[in-house]
């Protein structure tokens, strides 16, 4: 056998055998294995889902003119709220907001919870749409923990395609409620619930650990997974702005 192969094979062994020792052979990643944004797509593609199914009818949705004068809309499905005697809720969704041509930005992710005390049997499932109609409860988000009910009114959302009907306390809350419920209790009380930035959901998604909601929304980040736009898509075709996110 020619030296040159000989010492071929040396060298392939030497190199073979720390790497099976070791366990650190390179090769495809292990079946079922997903990748860290894995989490974050799927919240996103149940974000289109609830938004749809809950435009889909049109006595029963948010008004379109809400949505076009909103300063910013989160979108949170499979809120839990779960209790006997002392009952809670907690969930994650998405945060996006009007850019200044009027179209959408990226979502930035966010958690919900807060506790309430009260005589309450059961778990209630409930996707939750919250309309911002200034941006100063996303301005309270995107700095720290916001209060729902603290910093600014909350209430129910008028339904339907027009918003005539709207009430006093609903024209005047800076922040409307819509909750499509599937469980037990009657209805959602969001008062006192936090929203906070989830912030290893948004470094799981962009794929970067420097990652703000103030960079997300400013459009600053550049690797956006393509779910996102198909979010903004969505609400695009809702409020005729297809040509502006």
């Amino acid at each position: 056998m020619p030296h040159q192969k000989i010492m071929g094979y040396l060298a392939a062994i030497l190199i073979a055998v720390p790497l099976a020792l070791s366990g650190s052979a390179p090769g495809p990643l292990p079946a079922g294995e997903q990748s860290p944004a894995a989490g974050q797509v799927k919240k996103v593609e149940d974000a289109i889902r609830v938004l749809e199914e809950m435009m889909k009818e049109s006595d029963n949705s948010i008004p379109i003119g809400l949505i076009e004068d909103c300063s910013g809309l989160a979108i949170i499905p499979d809120v839990i709220k779960a209790g006997l005697v002392i009952g809670g809720r907690h969930g994650k969704g998405v945060l996006l907001v009007r850019t200044k041509g009027g179209g959408w930005s990226d979502p930035s992710f966010i958690d919900i919870k807060g506790g309430s005390i009260g005589w309450q049997v059961g778990v209630e499932s409930a996707d939750v749409i919250l309309v911002f109609r200034t941006p100063r409860s996303i301005a309270d988000i995107t700095e720290g923990k916001f209060t729902l009910g603290a910093g600014a009114g909350v209430a129910a959302g008028p339904l339907g395609r027009s918003a005539e009907a709207s009430t006093d306390s609903e024209l005047k809350a800076e922040i409307l409620a819509y909750s499509r419920s599937r469980g037990l209790y009657a209805g959602l009380t969001l008062q006192g619930s936090s929203i906070q930035e989830d912030r290893k959901a948004n470094r799981d998604f962009y794929g970067t650990e420097s990652v703000s909601p103030q960079a997300i929304f400013e459009g600053k980040v550049s690797a956006v997974p393509d779910i996102a736009a198909k979010l903004k898509g969505a609400l695009a075709r809702l409020t005729g702005a297809e040509k502006k996110f």
